[in-house]
């Protein structure tokens, strides 16, 4: 009886440990035994660390990840330079709108990068929208280093914007006030007292564009492929997809990006940590925004001309191709068709299996990363066990995870002969690709809105006879579900558009939204392509609308 007591008792903590390892400790644990043990798939540990000392002395791997640093510091420094002069205004000045450019500036968010990347094609290319309209072509620029950096500069600069915006508003105008009534100038002022202040924010939004930088995918393979161009992730991908496979390569080149993007999340930490940025009362207070004056139509006509080239022209691009019966007839009256359209609700290609495919997946990993990520909130945040620091490391792990090499990990380590169940080459690989690399979402929301409730009503319940279930069902859950809710559609809304995962590890005659819309362009289909793109991107934004609305009716202020 004590013995059942006891198993019962530590349950949920071996429940979620188990299915931390499983998620997010096997595909890692995989990679590294890949990377020591080339023969691993073959059951043998023979000819130790001899792909590791190959692949280092290869002069192919140095290229690659001098292109993959090369790629991700100029992004971020594009990036940079348009979202920290949009924040800095957003956060200190009185800007006419400022509500309707944030929601403007989610919408690159809501638009996958290889959608934008093809649509920039579409539009650049020769023939493409923008020698219609204006007559003159963008090969040059397109495809190229500069065209691949601005591309994925526009997907991910409101990473930037909203940390620099977001950061500049909590802490204000008021020392800056200080110094000034001190004798400091303005831009003193804020060059050593605002934007020192605003550091960390700013820290972590440069260190995150740059970590998305160097594990994207969708936007060198489509540009870069045209002009051998090739990144870490590519490298990878090609390992995986052309023959002879080359697993120990495409492990090292893993190993090698986990490595960059663990550099990149130590570094914000160092920068934030070497110094301290405390304030006063640690509280946001308000502060009279600056006039815009004579500044007020050059910020605006900046603040257009961004969301035009971030938004404007990926999404029209999309529309065009998707409404144009031929791309050869332009864009013509005569040639408007919704034949795309009909196309893919008549299932041409697998376009609605593909679609109901992605949906499905969505929802069953939206289902179990909200259970799991409840439970392991609930024993970060309430419990004492001593492992429980662990348990939050591997929850949060997967945000410094590049999405291709826990694809990686997941083909290597469950690629094996030795397993009682078959699941390589099923539709349980993308499951577990969608919950490793989501997994983090409702662990933050919901360890968030644990913090912000008392312990009195769990005591009240242990205190009348209930147990762990019952308490956590009829007391905590009901209290969790509008921030777990909002975690789970974020998780719904990425998992349906997921790509470089669905590429890897998709089993052979099914595809997702993702992999038919690259599918379809590689098959020279371009128009179905982008019908099936702006269905994904309208049913995205409708969600994250509707999120939005929800969690700002539902969710108690942070």
């Amino acid at each position: 009886m004590r013995a059942l007591t006891f198993i019962s008792a530590r349950m949920p903590m071996l429940v979620a440990t188990a299915s931390l390892l499983l998620l997010v400790g096997l595909p890692l644990l995989f990679v590294l035994l890949q990377v020591i043990f080339p023969e691993l798939t073959r059951g043998s540990l023979a000819q130790a660390f001899s792909p590791l000392w190959k692949n280092l002395a290869d002069p192919e791997l140095i290229e690659l990840t001098g292109n993959s640093i090369k790629l991700g510091v100029s992004v971020v420094v594009v990036s940079a330079l348009i979202a920290v002069p949009l924040g800095v205004v957003r956060a200190l000045t009185k800007l006419p709108g400022a509500a309707l450019w944030d929601v403007l500036l989610l919408v690159p968010f809501m638009i996958p990068p290889y959608i934008a990347a093809l649509a920039w094609v579409m539009t650049l290319q020769t023939n493409g929208f923008n020698e219609q309209l204006l007559g003159f072509s963008g090969d040059d620029l397109v495809f190229s280093f500069s065209g691949i950096v601005l591309v994925m500069a526009f997907n991910i600069f409101p990473v930037i914007y909203f940390a620099v915006s977001r950061t500049l508003g909590a802490v204000g105008g008021r020392f800056a006030a200080v110094a000034q009534v001190c004798g400091a100038n303005p831009w003193t002022a804020f060059w050593k007292i605002t934007l020192p202040l605003s550091l960390p924010g700013l820290a972590a939004g440069l260190l995150l564009a740059f970590a998305l930088s160097i594990e994207e995918f969708g936007t060198p393979a489509t540009l870069g492929a045209a002009i051998g161009f090739e990144v870490l992730v590519t490298g990878i991908h090609r390992r995986f997809s052309d023959w002879p496979l080359d697993m120990p390569g495409a492990a090292v080149l893993s190993l090698i990006l986990v490595l960059l993007a663990l550099l990149a999340f130590w570094l914000q930490h160092w920068l934030i940590n070497r110094r301290s940025y405390v304030s006063l009362t640690g509280k946001p207070t308000p502060f009279e925004k600056v006039e815009l004056g004579v500044w007020r139509w050059p910020v605006l006509a900046f603040f257009t001309l961004v969301c035009f080239l971030a938004v404007g022209v990926p999404l029209l691009a999309v529309l065009a191709t998707a409404t144009t019966d031929t791309l050869s007839g332009g864009l013509q009256w005569n040639n408007f068709s919704t034949r795309h359209f009909a196309a893919l609700f008549a299932n041409q290609d697998g376009a609605l299996a593909a679609l109901i495919t992605s949906i499905s997946l969505a929802t069953v990993t939206a289902l179990v990363t909200g259970i799991l990520g409840a439970l392991v909130a609930y024993l970060v945040v309430r419990s004492n066990f001593k492992g429980k620091s662990w348990l939050d490391f591997l929850s949060l792990l997967p945000n410094t995870l590049p999405a291709i090499v826990v694809a990686v990990g997941l083909i290597l380590a469950w690629n094996q002969t030795f397993w009682p169940v078959n699941v390589y080459n099923t539709s349980l690989m993308l499951l577990l690709a969608y919950s490793c690399l989501l997994l983090p979402y409702p662990v933050r929301y919901t360890s968030a809105s644990l913090r912000q409730l008392g312990e009195n009503l769990e005591a009240a319940a242990r205190v009348s006879g209930a147990g762990f279930t019952r308490s956590f069902i009829h007391i905590l859950l009901p209290l969790l579900a509008p921030s777990l809710l909002v975690a789970m559609l974020m998780v719904f809304a990425i998992a349906s558009r997921e790509l470089v995962a669905s590429l890897m590890v998709t089993p052979a005659g099914m595809q997702t939204v993702s992999t038919f819309v690259f599918g379809q362009f590689e098959q020279g289909s371009p128009g179905v392509g982008m019908a099936m793109s702006l269905v994904a991107i309208l049913t995205t934004t409708l969600l994250l609308t509707g999120l939005t609305v929800f969690s700002r009716k539902k969710l108690p202020d942070a």
